[in-house]
């Protein structure tokens, strides 16, 4: 009698890779939820936790997020999904860590943008 193999259980933390951010000035709730793995909800309740955090909001309270704004969820979402902080801790994380310039957001950007590349015409 063949032995069945049981399914892997998933893990209940994030994947680490997330895709690459597109060059635009201006990304929607929805976009950014995308992009860094993150449920809307979220990042409504992020924006309450972190004054950091504070999207433009236009006509009829929509937020649109800045690539600055995309980069500071995945930093929050990495010390609480990855690293384990809690939201105070995540907070104290985010106070030592230095804001980069929009020179270092480009050159990142680029730089995630060449990797995903370099994944893609690998395989």
């Amino acid at each position: 009698m063949p032995t069945q193999s049981k399914p892997k259980k998933q893990s209940n933390k994030p994947s680490i890779e997330l895709p690459p951010i597109p060059d635009k000035l201006y990304f929607t709730i929805s976009e950014v939820s995308k992009l860094c793995d993150t449920k809307t909800h979220v990042l409504r309740y992020w924006e309450q936790e972190f004054e950091v955090l504070n999207p433009v909001k236009r006509r009829g309270n929509r937020r649109f997020y800045q690539q600055k704004d995309v980069l500071l969820v995945r930093q929050i979402r990495e010390f609480l999904y990855i690293h384990g902080f809690t939201v105070e801790g995540a907070k104290a994380q985010l106070a030592l860590t230095p804001t980069p310039s929009s020179d270092i957001l480009l050159l990142q950007n680029i730089l995630e943008s060449l990797t995903q590349m370099q994944i893609i015409l690998s395989s």
